[in-house]
């Protein structure tokens, strides 16, 4: 919820400073979306304005589950749930998976209307390429949805946001698929081969990355030249321990937004 509306505001403040960058950005050949991004980035090519879906954050329009959640819990069970893997990368994400699909979460089917309320478009882009990472919670391996993939819009997103022991991994087909975070929190690296590769991220840059390393997805796009915004200190206060609350949504989109403002002017010389 947090990242959503933080990524929303962000947007909204290039808006204030110049809406014609905001509108391009929003327009780019390329959106790869991940967990929170996978929202944002199918909302912002079902083609509703900035404007729009900055003020439906501070109303609080879409279908909500509140759940109890703390990130440091999480984090300690997702530690629990890695033990053993080892430096594995793909059996960490294999771990993760299993204890995905033993936890206990809401109806699956309950989630998926959630999502669907998010988007007010449930149809891949035709003139847009739009990507969405899952991990397929049996083997581990990296899933990208497009608009090829035969899958909906909708089952695409609800499994990048599948948080593992949060939300139920999403059914698609005979697998089932967990949040697109757990390879990555940005998965960059799915960009190429774009010139510019803009990447909105809503943690400090400085903070501990959970899983992937930005500098790495970056390198592999190399000569790419890329521009990353991260959080600061008032993104960290407005996620507070619980980023899954509907009641983030409101001062997240407010923290995103001067940073927004603050990064247009050399963004605008960034995207040419």
């Amino acid at each position: 919820m947090a990242g959503v509306a933080w990524e929303i505001g962000v947007i909204r403040g290039i808006a204030d400073v110049d809406a014609a960058l905001a509108a391009r950005i929003a327009g780019a050949d390329v959106l790869v979306g991940t967990s929170a991004g996978s929202v944002v980035a199918a909302q912002l090519a079902g083609g509703t304005p900035i404007e729009e879906l900055y003020e439906a954050q501070l109303r609080g329009l879409s279908k909500e589950i509140d759940v109890d959640f703390d990130i440091e819990a999480m984090m300690a069970e997702w530690t629990r749930a890695a033990a053993g893997a080892e430096g594995d990368l793909r059996e960490l994400r294999r771990r993760l998976g299993a204890m995905a699909l033993a936890a206990t979460t809401v109806d699956e089917a309950a989630r998926r209307e959630v999502i669907a309320s998010r988007l007010h478009s449930h149809e891949w882009p035709a003139g847009q390429r739009l990507l969405v990472t899952a991990v397929d919670a049996q083997t581990g391996d990296l899933r990208v949805f497009d608009r090829d993939s035969g899958v909906g819009l909708v089952d695409a997103v609800a499994a990048s946001c599948a948080v593992p022991g949060i939300w139920p991994p999403v059914t698609i087909g005979d697998r089932r698929y967990v949040d697109g975070g757990v390879r990555s929190v940005t998965n960059a690296d799915l960009a190429g081969p774009c010139e510019r590769v803009l990447v909105i991220q809503p943690m400090p840059l400085d903070m501990p990355r959970p899983f992937g390393n930005l500098d790495d997805e970056l390198a592999e796009l190399a000569p790419v030249r890329s521009y990353v915004i991260g959080g600061d200190e008032a993104t960290v206060a407005a996620f507070g321990t619980n980023p899954l609350s509907p009641a983030t949504r409101e001062p997240a989109a407010r923290a995103g937004r001067p940073i927004g403002a603050a990064n247009a002017a050399a963004l605008r010389e960034f995207w040419g």
